[in-house]
């Protein structure tokens, strides 16, 4: 199935779902992450929820590497190149919501994509090869491609893979583990 559709489909899938339902499959989804061998690292980064978007609430992620003593490292977007720049998550950060509705730290402490370790990231759909779409625009792929190569990329989803594989381009990343509320892929 090409992209758009795929897009197109999962967007109207997650509108389906409930508060409680986000909320059960969030929860389930950081429980799932609490049995892979990732948490000897030091740098996670992981994107905070958009509310409007019914995405996945990373609170519970969030809970968990604050309670193992992590640097959490979240991301401003910048639309005119459609990069990411990376900041440290501190008590002292300030979270603004950007045009898009995109929770971004105002100002902090600057960390470079080759010091992460561990990327949570956010998608509409993947397939069991560990191919994914997101929203579009290439945000993830450039901010990846500039991250080491042993760096994890682990992918949260609301729904299971997608039978059918997913095009894929040469800029596209592929993912190291798709986690669901139901199961962990790795590819």
């Amino acid at each position: 199935m090409k992209k758009p559709l795929l897009r197109k489909k999962y967007k109207e899938l997650r509108q389906q779902l409930s508060n409680t339902e986000i909320d059960n499959f969030s929860l389930a989804i950081a429980n799932q992450l609490l049995t892979l061998d990732i948490w000897n690292k030091s740098f996670y980064h992981i994107f905070l929820t958009i509310a409007e978007q019914k995405e996945i609430d990373t609170d519970f992620i969030l809970n968990i590497l604050a309670g193992k003593d992590k640097h959490i490292v979240i991301s401003k977007s910048n639309f005119e190149d459609y990069s990411m720049s990376h900041v440290l998550l501190t008590d002292s950060t300030t979270i603004k919501k950007n045009s898009y509705n995109i929770p971004e730290p105002v100002d902090g402490i600057e960390i470079q994509s080759s010091q992460l370790e561990v990327v949570f990231i956010p998608l509409l759909a993947f397939d069991k090869l560990g191919h994914r779409i997101g929203y579009g625009k290439g945000f993830y792929d450039r901010f990846l491609a500039d991250c080491k190569p042993e760096t994890l990329k682990i992918g949260l989803s609301f729904f299971e893979a997608e039978v059918e594989t997913i095009e894929a381009s040469e800029d596209d990343i592929k993912l190291d583990y798709c986690v669901t509320p139901n199961q962990v892929f790795q590819f």
